[in-house]
């Protein structure tokens, strides 16, 4: 078989290349020209380990290329994945613009049977959709209905560690509906996936509906679990518990399992922001409610603000004169990507606050200020006080306080002394709880983790703090405020 992919974003690369690597001719269309150029000169347009060696290894052996001829394209694959973007509409919706477009163009081209594979993340009823997009065309052409199918084979990636995931997958989900092409459909999908079912099988066949709903129980389910951690861990601090320790408690039940068990400031990305949102939009289109996963939502957003509100309850709520340092701006570590990053919010909330802001990340830097340009834009003089610095020890010159935000394995065994000796004032807000606060304390440093007891705090002394009830009030907007319009 010969394999197609629309798309070459992330998903779509990766799954190419990964196909191409199992053995599979495959060819990737996209609309936009210059990044098909790119990808046909070795450059590859986003940070994933591992995808650039595999792209250039089988681009070399010439078992994947690149192009922006639609008709090449649709006649190259046996099977043709869509893999676009579905960006959420202003509703929380997902919107399927260019999943529906890229059928209508299958269908304008299609000469013989085609298994077209909805790869990208789309709600319930989305292969309804294409597959009327797909016969609308069909008809207009006069072509026989039945020259192609459509199933659902939903992707499980993780930012940061795709291509293992795809090539050691937990499990294949493929929804194929009844009807005249369904066992060769069938065929079609345990002939592509053949290399990973050997051993043992790890495809699950569903119907389609089903699978669609599938990837967006997944997703909500484990940010429902970050949400919960980060609700159990804000009471530890207010208990004068560790959540790490709980963490490791609750986890050790073979019910509960230890993944997903993290505190700390919030998840963000592609996917679970999203995913959660269209889930929550297709239960009301539906007239029901997703209490849960609202809860969930409203958590989260919540939590993105929580080492500022922390920040705040010590410095005061006019943070002009201010220097804060940042590690880590992508959303989580091995990427580039800042979709829903927790830096954003708030760096925004920093800078609208009055603050200097030094940040550093390994790789998200050049992104990182593509995107606050966007986010500052009714605001573009805040960014005269934002810098990316060189490396983590530049952030820290004359700080005032450091937060951790983004969990690269270089953050995690700083020099503390010279960190010390760096900053104005040695205190860490650590978002993702890397550090030992005991440790720190010894050292004399003012720490504060997420539910690792915050009591450490009181090590340093601060000029005055507003009290409570007016540390929200004045010209500066609210948390809830900034929170509406992040």
């Amino acid at each position: 078989m010969r394999i197609t992919v629309i798309g070459s974003g992330y998903v779509g690369l990766v799954t190419g290349a990964c196909l191409s690597d199992l053995g599979f001719k495959v060819v990737c269309l996209d609309k936009d020209e210059a990044k098909i150029r790119a990808l046909q000169e070795g450059d590859v347009p986003i940070y994933e380990p591992g995808l650039k060696e595999v792209l250039s290894r089988n681009r070399a052996d010439g078992r994947i290329r690149f192009t922006t001829d639609a008709c090449e394209a649709i006649e190259h694959g046996d099977i043709l994945f869509i893999a676009v973007g579905t960006p959420p509409a202003e509703d929380g919706s997902a919107d399927l613009g260019h999943v529906l477009s890229v059928a209508s163009l299958i269908g304008r081209h299609l000469k013989g049977f085609k298994l077209v594979v909805n790869k990208s993340t789309v709600p319930v009823g989305t292969a309804d959709r294409v597959r009327s997009a797909i016969s609308h065309e069909l008809a207009h052409r006069g072509m026989p209905p039945d020259l192609f199918d459509v199933v659902s084979n939903p992707e499980f990636l993780k930012e940061g560690a795709a291509i293992d995931d795809f090539m050691r997958p937990d499990r294949i989900v493929v929804g194929v509906d009844d009807g005249v092409n369904q066992a060769k459909s069938q065929r079609m999908m345990g002939d592509l996936y053949a290399s990973f079912n050997r051993h043992h099988s790890r495809t699950v066949w569903m119907d389609v509906r089903s699978a669609e709903l599938t990837k967006y129980a997944a997703n909500a389910m484990l940010a429902t679990r970050i949400s919960f951690m980060n609700e159990i861990a804000n009471l530890a601090d207010v208990l004068g518990a560790d959540v790490d320790h709980i963490r490791r408690g609750i986890g050790a039940d073979s019910r509960i399992g230890h993944s997903f068990l993290y505190a700390g400031c919030g998840y963000g990305g592609s996917c679970f922001p999203k995913d959660t949102q269209a889930l929550v939009s297709t239960a009301k289109s539906h007239g029901q409610s997703m209490r849960l996963v609202s809860a969930t939502e409203q958590v989260n957003a919540q939590q993105k603000l929580l080492l500022v509100e922390r920040l705040i309850q010590r410095m005061g709520a006019d943070l002009t004169g201010r220097k804060i340092a940042i590690w880590g701006l992508s959303f989580k570590p091995n990427t580039d990507d800042m979709r829903e990053a927790t830096s954003r919010v708030v760096i925004q909330n920093l800078l609208m606050r009055g603050a200097q802001v030094s940040a550093c990340d390994p790789v998200a830097g050049p992104e990182a200020l593509r995107v606050l340009r966007i986010d500052c834009e009714q605001n573009p003089d805040w960014l005269d006080r934002f810098e990316l610095a060189s490396d983590d020890m530049q952030a820290l010159q004359g700080a005032d306080a450091l937060m951790v935000l983004t969990e690269w394995k270089i953050f995690h065994n700083p020099d503390f002394e010279a960190m010390k000796a760096l900053m104005r004032r040695p205190f860490i807000l650590d978002g993702r709880n890397l550090y030992n606060p005991e440790a720190l304390s010894e050292l004399g440093m003012a720490y504060q983790g997420v539910g690792r007891r915050n009591d450490l705090v009181q090590l340093l002394s601060f000029d005055p703090v507003l009290p409570s009830d007016e540390v929200f009030q004045g010209s500066h907007p609210t948390m809830h405020d900034l929170m509406v319009n992040a």
